[in-house]
C-alpha cells in the first residue's frame, strides 16, 4: 500500500471521489477553481489501485491562535474512499501517514470536521468547540437604544483590511479559531455574503456580521463584537431589516452575550458540538502553552497516552518555570491524547472529565491540575 502526493493530472478523479462520496455534484463552472486551490493551498495525498484513485485526503498547512501566540495547525478535509476499498485499512494508513508527517514537521495542533466523531476519536482527535444557532421571527425585532456609531456595508469586491482587525482581536480571545489571510477571506469566508462593520463615533470598527438574505430570511454566518456599544449597533442593523425578512438566523459563540439580552430570550436555539483538533506534539504543545501560576501551587504530573504516536506516550512534570519528562513512575494524573486537547484548548475541565471517568487521580491532583490553566473558550467559525 503506497501513499503518493496526488498531483494535478489526478486532481479531477479527487474531485470526483468526493462527489461520490459525500453524494454532491461540483458545478461546472466552479471545477477550475477547485482544481485551482489544490494546486495553490492544499496538498493531496491519496493511494491508487488498479491505475485509479482509491482513496485520498486534503491536507491544508494554516496557523490557529492561541491567545497572543499563533501555532501550526494542519487542517484535514475530503477524506475518502470508493466503497470497493472499504475496511482494508486505507484510511488508517493515511491518517497516520499524516500524523506522523505532522510530527516531524512541528506542527502543533490538526483540525477537522468529521463525519463521524467516535471514528476519529480513535485516531486522537476530539471536540473542542460548539456553534449556537438561534432562530428570530419578525416579532423579535426590536431595536436597543444607540447612542453612537454607525454601520457600512461591505461585499467581498469591497473587502476593507478593517473586518480583519476586528477577527483577529476576537480570535485572539478564543483558542482555536483560525488565523485568517486575506486570500483565506476572500477564498474560503465570503462567497457571496454581504458584510456590515460597525464603527463607533471616532470611526474605530468595533464588529462586523457576514450574512446573506434571500427568500425572506436573513441568515448571519458570523456574529463578533468587541464592546457592548458594536453588539447594540450589529443588533439595531439586523433589527432594521424587518421589513425584509420572516425569520432570522444567527450562528455564534454559545456564550455570545447578545442571546441574552434579547427582548425574549426563549427563543428556538440549537447547540451543536461543530470541530475537532488534536495537539500533535504534546511535548512542544505544553512547553508553548501559558499556565497560570500562583504562589505556593504545586508541580502538576500528566501520564499521557496516545496509540498512535509513540513520542507522546510519555510522563510529563510541569513546573511553574519549565517542563520535564520523567518515568511515569511518580503519582499524577493520567489521560489520553484526546482529553488533553480538550483541556488545554479550553472545551472541557480536568474536573468535567474527571467526573466523567475519562481523567483519573486524586481528585485534588485533578483540581491543581485546573487552578493553572487559563479560562480559555474556545470557538471555530471556518469549514473546510
Amino acid at each position: 500500500m503506497k501513499i503518493e502526493r496526488i498531483e494535478e493530472n489526478q486532481f479531477m478523479e479527487a474531485i470526483q471521489l468526493s462527489e461520490y462520496a459525500f453524494q454532491y455534484t461540483v458545478n461546472k463552472d466552479q471545477i477550475a477553481g477547485q482544481i485551482e486551490t489544490m494546486k495553490k493551498h492544499h496538498l493531496v495525498y491519496g493511494i491508487n489501485e488498479n491505475n485509479q484513485l482509491a482513496a485520498k485526503f486534503h491536507f491544508l498547512p494554516l496557523e490557529v491562535f492561541l491567545g497572543d501566540r499563533t501555532l501550526k495547525m494542519g487542517g484535514l478535509a475530503g477524506v475518502a474512499t470508493y466503497p470497493e476499498y472499504r475496511r482494508q485499512g486505507y484510511v488508517n494508513e493515511l491518517l497516520r501517514f499524516i500524523l506522523e508527517k505532522m510530527q516531524s514537521e512541528g506542527y502543533a495542533l490538526s483540525m477537522l470536521h468529521p463525519f463521524s466523531v467516535p471514528f476519529y476519536r480513535k485516531y486522537g482527535w476530539e471536540l473542542f468547540s460548539n456553534r449556537l444557532k438561534i432562530t428570530l421571527s419578525k416579532g423579535d425585532l426590536v431595536r436597543k437604544k444607540q447612542e453612537a456609531g454607525e454601520i457600512k456595508r461591505y461585499t467581498k469586491d469591497s473587502h476593507p483590511q478593517e473586518i480583519e482587525h476586528i477577527y483577529n482581536q476576537y480570535a485572539k480571545q478564543h483558542p482555536g479559531m483560525l488565523v485568517r489571510t486575506t486570500s483565506w477571506w476572500l477564498r474560503s469566508v465570503y462567497d457571496t455574503q454581504h458584510a456590515a462593520v460597525f464603527y463607533d463615533n471616532h470611526n474605530e470598527p468595533l464588529g462586523y456580521l457576514l450574512y446573506r438574505i434571500g427568500e425572506h430570511k436573513m441568515n448571519v454566518s458570523e456574529f463578533v463584537s468587541l464592546t457592548p456599544e458594536a453588539r447594540v449597533g450589529l443588533w439595531n442593523f439586523i433589527c432594521q431589516h424587518d421589513s425584509m425578512v420572516d425569520e432570522v438566523s444567527i450562528t455564534a459563540h454559545e456564550n455570545e452575550p447578545l442571546f441574552h439580552i434579547l427582548p425574549e430570550p426563549r427563543v428556538p436555539a440549537k447547540l451543536t458540538p461543530y470541530f475537532m483538533a488534536r495537539i500533535i506534539h504534546a511535548e512542544s504543545f505544553l512547553r508553548q502553552y501559558p499556565f497560570q501560576w500562583s504562589s505556593g501551587q504545586k508541580e502538576i504530573a500528566l501520564h499521557l497516552k496516545d496509540s498512535i504516536l509513540d513520542g507522546n506516550q510519555k510522563s510529563f512534570v510541569i513546573k511553574k518555570d519549565h517542563i520535564e519528562t520523567k518515568n511515569g513512575d511518580m503519582e499524577g494524573i493520567s489521560l489520553s491524547i484526546n482529553e488533553l486537547t480538550a483541556i488545554l484548548l479550553g472545551y472541557k475541565t480536568p474536573l468535567e472529565l474527571f467526573d466523567a471517568g475519562l481523567v483519573s487521580g486524586s481528585q485534588q491532583t485533578v483540581q491543581d491540575f485546573q487552578d493553572i490553566l487559563p479560562d480559555y473558550k474556545p470557538f471555530f467559525y471556518d469549514f473546510f
